[in-house]
């Protein structure tokens, strides 16, 4: 049983994937001016690297949320780019920028309160450079 505030950033993590996913696919092949880009190509450069963590996210997996915030940097740094250099895009790009944020926010904090909910850890540097001496010193 998940404690109520790691309920509620998994909440977070999970409406603002699903917002994100749907706001990427509905902007690039719609909103958008026509591109002299394929949608094929638009499909695998925008919404396949939003398909790869699907699975663990709806699985509530603490782990795949925390690696989910690396493809999740993608559209941050996106939506600023497009933010600055297209003004005619300018709110568009605010809005993925707001879901991917928010997406981050909450992966971050559901995989570190689920981790320790759960007793998933990394050790301490001071613990594995012990075991490492012992292990030699044998």
């Amino acid at each position: 049983m998940m404690k109520p505030e790691t309920l509620r950033y998994r909440r977070l993590a999970l409406v603002s994937y699903l917002l994100l996913l749907l706001w990427v696919a509905l902007w690039h092949s719609t909103l958008r001016e026509p591109q002299p880009y394929s949608l094929l190509f638009i499909f695998l450069l925008y919404i396949v690297p939003l398909l790869l963590p699907m699975r663990g996210i709806f699985k509530a997996k603490p782990y795949t949320h925390a690696w989910a915030n690396f493809i999740t940097l993608f559209y941050i740094i996106h939506g600023i780019t497009v933010a600055y250099a297209v003004p005619h895009e300018r709110w568009f790009a605010i809005t993925e920028l707001v879901l991917s944020t928010s997406m981050f926010v909450g992966c971050s904090l559901f995989a570190r309160h689920r981790g320790k909910e759960l007793g998933l850890s990394l050790p301490k540097l001071k613990q594995v450079m012990e075991q490492e001496k012992s292990r030699f010193k044998q």
